[in-house]
């Protein structure tokens, strides 16, 4: 019989150790959507309502473009990171990997569309 003492029975069986990781992530979206969300939501407020090329010559200028790009990629990643953390909570096995890759390919196919129609815009 083997004397240990409970913290060495424990070790290894706790988290995965990527917990920290998941928070800080999670913590630096956040401190990054604190100003991204209103400046999206004045950028496109302000490009509603106007005709079809005055709304394409006010999102082919610089700063929308930068606004609308930083945010669709800050708030897909946010709710990613989000969804990934609720499939791996609740779906075991191979639905559950399956559901996280799908889950990680539309949030970067859905950036990469994104990111293509405004540079479509913008250039």
């Amino acid at each position: 019989m083997r004397y240990l003492t409970d913290r060495k029975r424990a070790e290894g069986l706790g988290a995965s150790g990527s917990g920290t990781h998941h928070h800080w992530q999670m913590m630096v979206s956040s401190i990054l959507l604190v100003p991204l969300v209103p400046l999206f939501i004045f950028t496109f407020g302000y490009g509603l309502g106007g005709t079809h090329e005055e709304v394409l010559a006010y999102f082919g200028r610089p700063f929308p473009a930068l606004v609308m790009a930083l945010s669709l990629i800050v708030i897909t990643l946010h709710v990613m990171h989000e969804a990934k953390a609720a499939i791996e909570d609740y779906m075991h096995g191979v639905a559950g990997k399956l559901t996280l890759i799908f889950a990680t390919a539309f949030s970067y196919t859905l950036i990469a569309a994104g990111l293509f129609a405004i540079a479509r815009i913008a250039l």
